[in-house]
């Protein structure tokens, strides 16, 4: 099997945290293995391409040295805080992204998205670059399938930050102009093909690319691959990629489809204590399909997820310094027998919890600490895949199926719920609820033509961050980062054609 020269030497590295070239795009390295090297490292241990990628998702400081910027995990946070449901009660890490203010071309956040999605499909193409003709062995395809299915999310991210993948009709925006698709030799493109696609391709070029990876995925994932844990992608997760996919563009069926195959062998998990309300700290959740479970020699103690999210935590929330709260109008919409209201505060708040922040009016008590700051990561589990398949059905106007399939979910949050159909307003309530904090408001405000409002009488939000975004305001879309226009012959200041107004913004680094 012939295999890639171009294999970064720096990939070999278990640590993994390997920084971009001058230019964000550039995948040609100066250093590289020979093929026979890179042959045999991936034949005795093809995890060690993968732990790269994994360290590098949860690496701090990718950009910067701003406590703001910690991989994935930071980039979900950062567009959580602009939508409707999580409030700070004061202004720390992440006001800015509260403010809806740190979309600009010079600005540090768009350059933390770039760079971490980029470097992601870079890792990935690595090892994709390994088998140009596919892999043999159920290692490699194994292998293979999980760098596909991490090309796939990284540009799905990437399309949603960059564009309005649905316009104001509710659409797909097919022909709007959308992000740089970075290609290998083992693609099957020529050198012109591979070249012209680093400048901005279409939503509909993007959409295709991300299907095409993630069946690949799949279909690499489904030979008979077995991860050996939860910090692997195996055929369930790369499904659950594919269900946000169909979901995003309109794919109702097989939105369905792919949720059911990805939840099928999961258990929705209950109210003890080591389900609800175990702070979602560890992969062992028998609800968690894919997550990082951090080490002492991983966990970046304030520069962390739960340091930003936890009031438990004796991070920058938990100190008081910018504790998480949910907003007052949603937590209204919780009954009160739905065992999701004990993960927060009531507006008297509690004065039992552990912390001042945690005692707050409306304070979040949903996420935990582990005395180490291990806290594991969770990007994907089953009841995001139970709302996608019953949101689909809603959308084929099939409520009584959408709201068999959210029975599913509900008999473990609110016994007593037993509506004999659902609208899809209906299935997007309970996503705020279930997945609130996890990283999904900003990609449902967009996909579903939604503003925010957080100025209504009574309101928590931080007094001037109550503020109103309609849908489709600028302020939803990221301006591609300064420096890629600068390096980047394809995406200049005219391609790029910015005409925004410049009114919502505020000076900072």
């Amino acid at each position: 099997m012939k295999l890639k020269k171009y294999i970064a030497a720096s990939m070999i590295a278990l640590a993994g945290l390997t920084a971009c070239s001058d230019s964000f795009l550039d995948t040609d390295y100066t250093e590289y293995l020979d093929e026979e090297a890179a042959g045999e490292a991936a034949g005795k241990n093809p995890d060690v391409f993968l732990n790269g990628m994994w360290s590098w998702m949860v690496t701090f400081g990718q950009t910067s040295t701003s406590h703001d910027d910690f991989g994935y995990m930071g980039s979900l946070h950062a567009t959580d805080m602009m939508g409707q449901d999580i409030c700070m009660a004061a202004s720390h890490w992440f006001n800015f992204d509260y403010q809806l203010d740190n979309r600009m071309e010079a600005y540090r956040r768009t350059k933390c998205h770039w760079v971490n999605f980029y470097t992601m499909i870079a890792k990935a193409n690595e090892i994709i670059s390994l088998y140009p003709e596919g892999g043999e062995t159920v290692s490699q395809k194994g292998l293979l399938g999980q760098a596909y299915a991490i090309r796939g999310l990284s540009y799905m991210h990437l399309i949603q930050l960059y564009q309005f993948t649905i316009n104001e009709s509710g659409n797909i925006n097919t022909d709007a102009p959308g992000v740089p698709l970075i290609y290998v030799d083992a693609d099957g493109k020529t050198e012109e093909e591979i070249a012209s696609a680093k400048g901005r391709n279409t939503v509909g070029v993007v959409f295709a690319q991300i299907e095409a990876d993630l069946l690949k995925a799949v279909e690499n994932l489904e030979s008979g691959y077995e991860r050996p844990s939860k910090n692997y992608i195996d055929a369930s997760v790369a499904n659950g990629f594919l269900a946000r996919y169909y979901l995003l563009s309109q794919q109702w069926e097989k939105a369905a489809t792919a949720a059911a195959k990805a939840r099928a062998n999961y258990t929705i998990m209950d109210s003890s204590s080591s389900g609800l309300y175990d702070g979602f700290v560890t992969v062992n959740n028998v609800e968690w399909m894919w997550g990082f479970a951090h080490t002492t020699e991983t966990q970046t103690t304030y520069a962390s997820f739960f340091s930003m999210i936890s009031n438990i935590a004796p991070g920058y929330a938990g100190m008081g310094y910018a504790p998480r709260l949910i907003d007052a109008k949603l937590y209204s919409q919780i009954p009160e027998e739905d065992g999701r209201k004990k993960w927060f505060n009531g507006p008297e708040g509690d004065k039992n919890q552990p912390t001042a922040a945690a005692q707050l009016p409306y304070a979040n008590i949903k996420f935990g600490h582990v005395s180490d700051w291990t806290d594991n990561y969770m990007y994907m589990r089953a009841a995001e895949m139970v709302l996608i398949e019953a949101e689909a059905y809603a959308h084929l106007n099939q409520g009584s199926k959408a709201a068999e399939v959210l029975k599913v979910l509900m008999n473990k949050r609110q016994p007593s719920w037993n509506k004999a159909t659902v609208t899809v307003e209906d299935v997007y309530l309970q996503r705020r609820i279930e997945l609130w904090g996890e990283g999904f408001s900003f990609y449902d405000l967009k996909r579903l033509n939604k503003g925010i409002d957080r100025s209504y009488e009574g309101n928590n939000h931080l007094a001037g961050y109550d503020i109103k975004v309609d849908a489709h305001d600028v302020r939803w879309i990221y301006q591609i980062p300064l420096s890629e226009i600068q390096e980047n012959k394809l995406i200049n200041a005219e391609a790029v054609s910015y005409t925004h107004l410049r009114a919502h913004e505020t000076s900072q680094d």
